[in-house]
């Protein structure tokens, strides 16, 4: 069996990760668009042609690398790949990990002098994080983009997508060439950390991802009235604050009435207004993320939130307002896929978990045009997101070679 290298995946992630870092907190910062996320960009597109690579940028800022020959240019081709950009705070793994094994993959396919029938194709998609809603850059090769959504997406600050391309003088409008017809791929493989405790706590070294859980993202107002805080009773308030607390504690009960053991729902950000400490809030806007691996669950708890959020404002004197700013499908990985990464790892002998990932990934949007499979490895700690965000090298390098073993049953 060939094997991979994992001291060049190591050495390539340690470089990438100068791409944004911060020296404080020691965390990364290389969101979708941003200076350091373009710069990386670049640097990926020098590595790939210095891997005997074409390397191009798409109209949606995908980086796309493609090795081939005479006699297989014209044969649809296996993609590898995740994305590079980070949260704010992140990680060096979280992404980035897929990209570089990807490469790996190549190298280790050019070095034996490997005769493949089919090209390989090595992408890092953008903006896969949600900066601007979505994951732009595999929606885009799917298609799963719709001119409308380009012209009204913007991030938390206000910022539109459009204004974000624009300053590195790209065109909004490119982003729709960025798809993929199906006869072009013949696969699509994604090698990615958990992100969760699942298989540390098992001590399995390789996940074997079945579905991917949905997401939707709401930004929700409950308006109330700003008041003095010593003088106005406590029932005759019209307190947003209160409101937004009291759906809080109603998390559970709709999770367990409405959900599944795969449902999540969680507020991560809340700002109340006017935000002194002498004054009853008068707004308060916070964000909900719902998930759940089955389309009717998700929309049953979708529902479920919208009901009561609506008895809670009531209940409280307020106005109630939201913002669906993303819905994004539950996906089935392709079975044939399923039971290749299965049959891999047993032939290295390698212990492995068939099982659902809880956050979404690249693979979800491209299960829509072509067999598409995913590949999990431990987090230490269950930690993702975070610049203490950890994966043994020892299951890096279990989780590359898997890939590359099933990178060359697809293309050799």
């Amino acid at each position: 069996m060939y094997q991979i290298s994992v001291k060049r995946i190591e050495q390539d992630l340690y470089d990438l990760s100068r791409f944004g870092y911060n020296e404080n907190d020691q965390g990364v910062y290389r969101q979708g668009f941003s200076e350091a996320d373009m710069q990386a960009r670049h640097w990926l597109m020098e590595k790939m042609q210095q891997e005997g690579m074409t390397a191009r940028l798409d109209g949606a800022a995908n980086v796309i690398g493609r090795y081939e020959n005479d006699t297989n240019r014209d044969k649809p081709a296996v993609m590898i790949g995740s994305h590079l950009d980070s949260v704010p705070a992140g990680g060096i793994f979280d992404g980035t990990l897929g990209v570089m094994a990807g490469l790996e993959c190549v190298r280790v396919i050019r070095e034996n002098a490997i005769d493949l029938s089919h090209p390989i194709e090595v992408v890092a998609t953008s903006e896969e994080e949600g900066r601007f809603g979505g994951m732009l850059g595999s929606q885009a090769i799917s298609g799963g983009i719709t001119p409308d959504w380009l012209e009204t997406a913007y991030d938390p600050s206000g910022e539109t997508l459009k204004d974000a391309m624009a300053r590195w003088d790209m065109d909004i409008h490119d982003v729709l060439h960025a798809y993929r017809h199906p006869d072009e791929l013949k696969a699509f493989l994604e090698l990615h950390i958990e992100q969760g405790p699942v298989l540390e706590a098992r001590q399995i070294p390789i996940g074997v991802v079945d579905c991917i859980s949905g997401v939707f993202k709401w930004v929700i107002h409950l308006r109330g009235k700003a008041s003095h805080a010593g003088t106005a009773p406590m029932d005759m308030r019209s307190d947003a604050f209160m409101g937004a607390a009291d759906f809080a504690h109603e998390i559970p009960r709709i999770i367990e009435e409405d959900g599944t053991d795969r449902s999540r729902l969680t507020i991560g950000r809340i700002e109340l207004k006017p935000g002194f400490p002498h004054t009853i809030p008068g707004e308060a806007e916070f964000t909900i993320v719902g998930r759940d691996t089955c389309a009717e669950v998700m929309t049953n708890l979708a529902n479920s939130c919208r009901r009561v959020l609506s008895a809670i404002a009531r209940r409280h004197g307020l106005m109630f307002e939201y913002e669906e700013m993303s819905w994004l499908d539950p996906k089935s990985c392709d079975p044939d896929m399923v039971e290749l990464l299965k049959s891999k790892a047993e032939a290295r002998g390698y212990k492995y978990l068939q099982m659902p990932s809880g956050a979404g990934h690249d693979t979800q949007f491209m299960t829509d045009i072509t067999k598409a499979g995913l590949i999990f490895v431990p987090s230490v700690g269950g930690i993702s997101h975070a610049p203490d965000e950890m994966t043994h090298w020892v299951d890096i390098e279990k989780g590359a070679n898997l890939l590359l073993d099933a990178v060359l049953e697809l293309a050799a």
